[in-house]
């Protein structure tokens, strides 16, 4: 058996095959090498059924994950997930190579990012060249769910939500200032509390201030990452992929049209054309 996983910082989206045939699937909590030890990855993992079920079966797993991108982080990412899947080889990248082969297959391309982070690469048909960009939800993910969410929880905080847009957010979150600044200062994986807010900003799409950070973080993210990476390669297809993105893909493309970019390609869920590429 063979498992494919595509890991955000949010979530972990599992799909398990046997040759050609899918015989399992699940979602846990994404495993970010960044910020999940072999303890932390071990808790995941033993928390699903599907997992335990078939870790002795899987012989051959392929893991894209944020905060992978360097070798040593692959390598303790391996390392934490043999301790489960003693039968398997891992095979650990990152998570924008996997977006990559999804938007793209073997064909050359930019390939942009926008899920609980952000980054962009161009990828030359077999790899991703190497870049500055990804710089984590502290000091980068423009355009990101967690970029979106420390807007908003800026906002919050210094009371300059639209009167309506509060109501909502106290209806169902119950923030405070003080509570705030303890989940993003104090518990542990602050981008997923941020992250979590995806879910608000989809619901009230209409509402002018959301749009207006939409094409905000929208397009700081073309000015850092896209406009830098096309200008660099002039002919070369645009692909978007992730949660964010394929949420809101006329938001993007409006916004880049307004720098003059096309986009090609807007893929939300990764993980199936992964799936279909790995079991072709």
């Amino acid at each position: 058996m063979t498992a494919i996983v595509y890991s955000g910082s949010r979530f972990a989206y599992w799909k398990i095959t046997d040759g050609k045939t899918l015989v399992a699937e699940c979602r846990t909590a994404g495993i970010n090498p960044c910020f999940a030890d072999k303890k932390a990855t071990l808790q995941v993992l033993n928390k699903e059924s599907v997992l335990v079920n078939y870790a002795e079966n899987i012989r051959k797993i392929y893991f894209f994950a944020a905060g992978a991108s360097s070798a040593a982080r692959q390598r303790e990412l391996s390392a934490n997930l043999k301790e489960f899947f003693r039968n398997s080889r891992i095979s650990v990248e990152s998570d924008i190579h996997g977006a990559a082969i999804a938007a793209c297959g073997e064909q050359p391309g930019i390939i942009c990012t926008l899920g609980s982070g952000s980054n962009c690469a161009y990828f030359d048909g077999k790899k991703t060249k190497k870049n500055n960009f990804g710089l984590g939800f502290v000091l980068g993910d423009e355009g990101s769910s967690n970029n979106l969410g420390i807007m908003l929880m800026r906002d919050l905080i210094g009371a300059k939500l639209p009167a309506d847009l509060q109501k909502r957010m106290d209806h169902e979150f119950k923030l405070d200032r003080t509570l705030i600044l303890e989940k993003v200062y104090r518990k542990p994986n602050p981008q997923v509390f941020l992250s979590s807010f995806l879910d608000f900003y989809i619901r009230n799409r209409e509402h002018e201030y959301i749009s207006k950070n939409l094409t905000l973080s929208f397009s700081r993210y073309i000015e850092t990452y896209l406009a830098p990476m096309a200008a660099k390669h002039k002919s070369a297809e645009i692909h978007f992929v992730g949660i964010v993105a394929g949420n809101f893909g006329k938001e993007l493309e409006k916004v880049a049209d307004g720098f003059g970019l096309k986009i090609k390609t807007i893929t939300k869920e990764p993980i199936y054309n992964l799936l279909k590429f790995y079991t072709n």
